[in-house]
């Protein structure tokens, strides 16, 4: 299977690593649950994979640490990849709010801040706003007093 990038629904290209890094967040406490399983077939059949390529990659795959960016706008870059995947079928289950939420986690945001990641990402992903203007309103919020 050759594949280098997905299409969201918005016409945005994830590249295949973010998805790999997906199945390596599943991956962090060395098991992927049956929800988990599910929900990383429901987010790669998104992208035109088969159950078959998703099985490939779920199990050919090793492990590999995942190393968090370090800047605040990678980190930023890689959790609204991971929203674009999240509505590409136009709604959010709660189980893909948990994705968002593991993933934020991961690149090292706290409680406060996955919050207003989740409804600056989920509102604006939905309405079609671009990267930068959702990371000057999350910078806004993050830093608000």
């Amino acid at each position: 299977m050759s594949f280098s990038d997905f299409v969201t629904g918005h016409g945005s290209r994830i590249s295949k690593q973010h998805y790999l890094n997906l199945i390596d967040v599943f991956k962090v406490d060395g098991k992927i649950n049956p929800d988990e399983f599910v929900l990383l077939h429901k987010e790669g059949r998104k992208f035109g994979l088969t159950d078959g390529e998703i099985d490939k990659l779920i199990n050919e795959k090793s492990y590999h640490p995942f190393h968090a960016p370090y800047s605040l706008e990678e980190k930023f870059e890689q959790l609204y990849n991971v929203t674009e995947m999240i509505l590409a079928d136009e709604s959010v289950s709660e189980g893909e709010y948990k994705l968002l939420r593991k993933f934020a986690v991961e690149v090292g945001f706290d409680d406060r801040a996955i919050e207003i990641l989740k409804d600056v990402l989920i509102n604006g992903v939905k309405n079609h706003e671009s990267e930068e203007v959702l990371l000057s309103r999350f910078r806004k919020e993050l830093f608000k007093r």
